[in-house]
């Protein structure tokens, strides 16, 4: 069973919170957070993305960024612009775009669980990333980025939950791209009790998003364990900083493919060896969005087609042979594209769904890609099947939105 822990979370001034709150440090590239970053020596990219401090061409891996970010986390706590709360507490994170809701706890994870599968994953890691973000938790003690989980719903917790926003929020401010973050503290001792006690009836929490940061966390908390003749099992180590929302309040949006060319067809052979797998549609040159599980869009050559998958190149038995991704992967990519390797081949892209398919039309239009693929959501219960079957996604099949603003609350090993 699921294990949440209260935490004396290291959180920011009230006044200076939405001047140092950032988004992921995985959403933004260098460039583009030291320009978001700008002037503001508080941003917390300077924590979590030091490299902006340094020279474009400075080594991102060497030991002086790793040292620089826990330098200007140090920094801003001696400012007295980050505080320490006095009791262990739980968080109420809600988001809202869009005018849609999704609230979350805020609380330690046990390492114990991630090592025993209690915390399912969907996704593979790449080990230069995770090596990364296990050397800022190595340095700095700290996860300074809490990772996004979900839950199988329950309603006792969903009420105690919508109990506690009724009251005032601790922090409640809309960040520059429109998305509201409100904030709640929980240091009622009761009401703790009873969150955490219900969390232990849950069987299993599943990774959302952020994999590399859930295995950095998880790996090191192992590495001082291991390290400890005198562990417990009790050590702040043993935890690390999570989101936990009910998976009925999340979203997940499309991933889309871009393709650098057609692997030497034109468009019109490309289309007829299309049709042995798919019913293809012309649809013209307005957007077209797939419809349904199994139905993609085409846009090639400033039109879009909409290709629907004939029975028996799918087995929606299968919970990785049901993905739509996996269909695009085994009917077109591999077979057609000579794309077999979607982490290292440069002939294709993703794009985010958050960006639009209008994303899409201006990649192909601009020539710098062929053909564009668009394709219909995974769910949470394909997500959820999938990690409970052990399986993995392929590469680049789920986006969340909205993502955790990080800079909210920090938790330390020590």
């Amino acid at each position: 069973m699921a294990v949440i822990k209260p935490f004396r979370g290291i959180r920011p001034v009230k006044d200076k919170v939405k001047l140092i709150a950032s988004k992921p440090y995985d959403v933004l590239d260098d460039s583009e957070a030291k320009a978001e970053a700008g002037d503001n020596s508080i941003s917390f990219y300077h924590v979590i993305k030091p490299e902006i401090d340094f020279p474009a061409d400075f080594d991102h891996y060497a030991p002086e960024i790793y040292l620089k970010g826990k330098e200007n986390m140090e920094r801003m706590i001696h400012e007295g612009v980050f505080f320490q709360d006095e009791k262990e507490c739980l968080y109420i994170y809600q988001q809202t775009m869009d005018g849609r809701k999704q609230t979350g706890i805020v609380a330690c994870a046990a390492v114990e669980d991630y090592m025993n599968d209690i915390i399912k994953k969907h996704e593979l890691t790449r080990p230069d990333k995770e090596e990364d973000r296990k050397k800022h938790v190595r340095v700095s003690g700290m996860n300074y980025e809490p990772v996004f989980f979900a839950y199988p719903a329950l309603t006792e917790i969903d009420a105690i939950i919508n109990a506690l926003i009724k009251k005032q929020p601790e922090y409640d401010f809309i960040a520059d791209d429109g998305i509201g973050h409100t904030f709640w503290v929980v240091k009622d001792d009761a009401i703790i009790g009873k969150i955490t006690g219900l969390f232990s009836k849950i069987p299993y929490t599943y990774v959302a998003d952020g994999h590399h940061r859930t295995a950095a966390a998880a790996l090191v908390g192992k590495e001082k364990r291991d390290a400890n003749p005198r562990h417990t099992g009790k050590e702040e180590y043993n935890f690390f900083l999570a989101v936990h929302f009910p998976d009925n309040q999340l979203k997940i949006f499309d991933y889309n493919r871009v393709v650098k060319d057609l692997n030497g067809n034109t468009a019109e052979s490309f289309l007829e060896k299309l049709s042995a797998c798919f019913t293809i549609e012309k649809k013209g040159s307005k957007t077209y969005r797939p419809s349904s599980l199994h139905n993609f869009g085409l846009y090639l050559g400033e039109t879009w087609y909409s290709l629907t998958a004939k029975p028996g190149t799918y087995n929606d038995l299968d919970p990785i042979g049901v993905l739509d991704v996996t269909i695009l992967y085994e009917k077109v990519l591999n077979p057609l594209l000579n794309i077999s390797d979607l982490r290292t081949d440069k002939r294709i892209d993703f794009v985010g769904g958050i960006r639009g398919l209008g994303e899409l039309e201006k990649r192909v239009n601009s020539g710098n890609m062929k053909a564009a693929f668009a394709l219909y959501p995974v769910s949470m219960k394909q997500l959820i099947d999938i990690a409970d079957s052990g399986k993995i996604m392929p590469p680049k099949t789920t986006w969340f939105e909205p993502k955790l603003r990080s800079g909210l609350v920090v938790h330390s090993l020590e």
